[in-house]
This record gives C-alpha cells, structure tokens and sequence, in this order.
C-alpha cells in the first residue's frame, strides 16, 4: 500500500512547512493503528468499517483530519462483527491528527524530555511522540488492558517501543515525568499534578468544558498557568470497560414533564453542546450538568439534567423565545440566561484567557479580572 503521499498530504495540512512536527506526521502510517473504524449510521447506532476490505476507503479515512471511533462502549472495532451495530458513546478512537500536534505543541516540549502521554487509544499519538522525542523519553498510558496490548504490538511493528502501560488516570500515576499531555478530558487533576517534575508542564482538557489548559508547576507542588485561546473537544477520562449511565435515565423520565415551573425564555434556544464557551461556564456554575437537543422541521428543543433531579426544557420555533419548563432543585435555564445574559452585555465570556492554579488537592482555580471559578472542588 502507498501510504506515503496520503501521509505528506496530511503533513502539508496540520503542521507549517517549518514545524518540527511536519516529519513525524508524514513519517507515521496512521492507518496501520486503525484497520477497523466505528462510523455513524444514523442516531445513536454505529456501522463497522474494515480498512483492509476497502484500501481506497481506509487510505482517505486515516489520512484525513478527522477522528476515528474505534470503541463504542466496550465494544472494540477490532473485536466486532461485521453485523454488529452497538448503540451509545464512543469510549476510544484515533484523535485527528491536527489537534493531538497541536496539543504536544502546546506541551512546549524540548530534547531530552520525558513526556507522559494520557489516553494511548490506537497508539498513534505515541508514534507522533516518539518520533519527537525517541520512544525511551515517552511513556503512553491507557486505561484498558486491550488498547495498550494493541497498540504496543502496532508500534513494534513500525520498529518504536516506548513504555505502553495500563493504568486509570484519574488516580495516582506510575511515575513522574517533565511534561504531561492528556489526549482525554479529565475531572481529578490532583494525580496528574503529583506526577508532574518541579518545572514541568500538564496540558489537559476538562470534562465537559473543552477548555485547553496549559499549566506549569510550581516547587510549593501546585500549577500555574492559563486557559488557552484555543480549544478542543475529547472524551472524558473513564475508569472502567465503559461510561457510568449518566443522566439518561432522568432524561427520559422528564422528556416532556410538565414544569414546576413554567416560563418564557429570554434567549433563543441554544444547543450548549456547541457553545462551547457558554457550556464551560455552565459546568462552572453548576457542576455535573448534562445538555440534550433536537431539531425537527425548526422546532427547537434543549434540555439540560443533573444528577440531584434538577432539570429543564426549552422548546421554540426557530429564534422565537422558548417556553421553559424547569424542575428539581435548582433552576437550570436560570443559571444558563445568567451566562447568555453576561455574554449579550460583556461580548465574551472570562473563562477563555483566564488565568489557572491547580493547587496539589487537584481543585482548579480560575480567575479573570473580578471573575473567579473553581473546578473540581
């Protein structure tokens, strides 16, 4: 298979004609992580694609810059039938080439560093890494079993052993390092700040919030550092074969409730999934919060959940303002027009270019002129 012009081609995309990162992505046969792919077939189903069944197919899927799902739930592509068509979230996939360089740019990474790469997945962002920095300064770290055992044996292939190792990354991590990259969201920072070398830099996105922080820490044992003008949008960090159920149950439960409160909207209704700015200061000011939306023949619905029973929904014709339903606890639609409010008035929000410390408890602080938030507490 001639993989090497699709590879260039992919090269000239994602990285400056400069870059010390152009040689890695056009030296590194990406397909050879990912011979089988999970694509959408509508909804929440996934149809399996085989490369080796369709060179041409698998060629244009790996050398384009875009993920690749490869685990949908705990089922493995790898692992699955050619009928099988598995419902849910995807757990694991190749990350698009562009955004893993540019998330190991921002790791400001030099000779001679010893990098900790968060979220193995197919091992293809371990060959990036280690064609920067040689496979012995790189250590990849995945939580199941399968996935560091698959792509430890593909690197070998490609002639790269760095250190493959199964651990959950939420806890403690096996050693220390002098630049972590996290290639998943996490939640608990305080494993990930321990493991970090005095000096030495974590770059990680946090779950539900695709914010990318760029931290350094300090000899006291915490990190300092600030919310990039730039973002990104990975899986959250699991502990287990798969996600926990989340708020699925008590969406279906309060789909098409009557409110215990019932009023009208000021804002249209807006898909939070995809603001992601206003979707991080929501996670802020109220933690755990989950969104859902539909569109069908311009009727507008969004919903948000959280675990204490709190929920809401909004429902409207195109930008006319919703009728909101809201119940439980806490007035979610509330908290979400205070934060749609404050960016109609400010133009922007202050989460972006805010600045970070992540003390050693893992608790995240941001602040930003008056503003301040904590994340993690």
């Amino acid at each position: 298979m001639d993989w090497k012009p699709h590879a260039e081609r992919l090269a000239a995309e994602v990285t400056p004609p400069l870059s010390r990162w152009r040689n890695a992505v056009a030296a590194t046969p990406r397909h050879v992580f990912v011979p089988r792919w999970w694509e959408r077939a509508g909804g929440d189903t996934w149809v399996l694609r085989d490369g080796r069944s369709d060179e041409s197919a698998w060629l244009r899927a790996a050398y384009t810059d875009t993920s690749l799902v490869t685990r949908v739930g705990p089922l493995h592509a790898d692992h699955a039938r050619s009928d099988d068509r598995p419902t849910g979230l995807p757990t694991s996939s190749s990350t698009m080439t562009g955004l893993v360089v540019r998330m190991l740019r921002h790791g400001l990474l030099y000779d001679g560093a010893d990098l900790g790469l968060i979220g193995t997945g197919t091992g293809a962002s371990t060959a990036l890494a280690a064609h920067r920095l040689g496979a012995a300064h790189v250590t990849a770290m995945d939580v199941d079993p399968y996935l560091t055992e698959a792509a430890t044996a593909r690197l070998a292939s490609l002639g790269m052993f760095p250190r493959v190792i199964t651990c959950d990354a939420t806890g403690p991590l096996p050693e220390d390092f002098d630049r972590i990259v996290s290639m998943v969201a996490l939640s608990h920072l305080a494993g990930v700040v321990a493991a970090l070398r005095p000096g030495g830099r974590l770059v990680t996105t946090l779950a539900r919030m695709n914010v990318i922080i760029t931290a350094d820490k300090d000899v006291d044992g915490s990190a300092h550092g600030v919310v990039e003008w730039d973002r990104a949008g990975f899986m959250s960090a699991r502990t287990g074969a798969d996600y926990p159920p989340g708020a699925g149950e008590l969406f279906a439960a309060i789909r098409d409730r009557e409110g215990e409160e019932v009023t009208e909207g000021r804002y249209p209704v807006l898909n939070v999934a995809e603001a992601w700015d206003v979707q991080a200061m929501l996670e802020l000011a109220v933690p755990g919060v989950e969104t859902f939306h539909e569109e069908r023949g311009g009727e507008r619905t969004a919903w948000l959940v959280h675990p204490d029973g709190s929920w809401a929904r909004a429902s409207a014709t195109w930008i006319d303002p919703p009728m909101v339903h809201q119940g439980g606890p806490r007035r979610l639609w509330t908290a979400l027009e205070r934060i749609r409010h404050r960016l109609n008035a400010e133009g922007g929000l202050p989460v972006y270019g805010s600045r970070v410390q992540i003390t050693p408890d893992g608790v995240c602080h941001f602040s930003r002129g008056k503003w301040s938030a904590a994340y993690g507490s």
